[in-house]
């Protein structure tokens, strides 16, 4: 009969009676509202709670300040200089440079002596003393934790510096300080004040879980 063929059994057939093959989409596991977020706040709190720990370590069993002992350290390796040398080498404004050198030189870690060959020339050098504690104290947490981002692939460690500055931009802290010296408290308080602070504060070995 004209117009009248025989069905095709891959395109004439009723497709709604077959069976669909395709199945169903799974859905994924669901994650909490706002755990994303709770991670990052607490991966900031452990930040915060290490530095905290070793700057307390720091003056309660050396008597001296983070940003003191990064000063310290730099003179005992690098030798003597000026202050405003010292300053450009860690990355501390000149004033702050003043407040911190002031207070290791009343402990005895550092003296100022002119310059022999520069009568105007003040130099920084530290004593004995100095070089004692520079190298039984601790290193800086700055610095341990440069030596373990060197050990990361160059990939890694762009991604983290990214994130970080993202993180920063979020939380507008463009105007903070930007020292990379890891310390809490006033980066101009003495060995006193921040042992006064960590004897008035929690103890340090309470590390916290979350």
């Amino acid at each position: 009969m004209a117009g009248h063929r025989k069905p095709n059994s891959n395109s004439d057939l009723d497709k709604s009676a077959q069976p669909s093959s395709r199945l169903p989409s799974q859905p994924g596991p669901e994650v909490p509202a706002g755990e994303k977020e709770l991670t990052i706040l607490q991966s900031l709190r452990r930040i915060i709670r290490a530095v905290d720990i070793h700057s307390r370590k720091l003056v309660t069993q050396y008597g001296i300040t983070g940003p003191q002992l990064v000063c310290l350290v730099t003179l005992c390796d690098e030798g003597a200089m000026t202050s405003a040398e010292l300053s450009r080498r860690v990355f501390v404004s000149a004033s702050t440079i003043t407040g911190i050198i002031d207070r290791l030189e009343r402990a005895g870690y550092v003296v100022r002596q002119r310059d022999e060959i520069d009568r105007r020339r003040v130099l920084l050098q530290p004593t004995d003393t100095g070089f004692k504690l520079a190298y039984r104290a601790p290193s800086p947490i700055q610095e341990q934790l440069v030596e373990r981002l060197h050990e990361l692939p160059e990939l890694e460690r762009s991604a983290i510096a990214m994130s970080l500055q993202r993180i920063v931009d979020l939380m507008e802290a463009r105007s903070v300080d930007a020292s990379p010296m890891l310390a809490t408290g006033d980066i101009h308080a003495g060995a006193s004040a921040r042992l006064e602070a960590a004897d008035a504060g929690d103890n340090p070995d309470n590390v916290e879980k979350n």
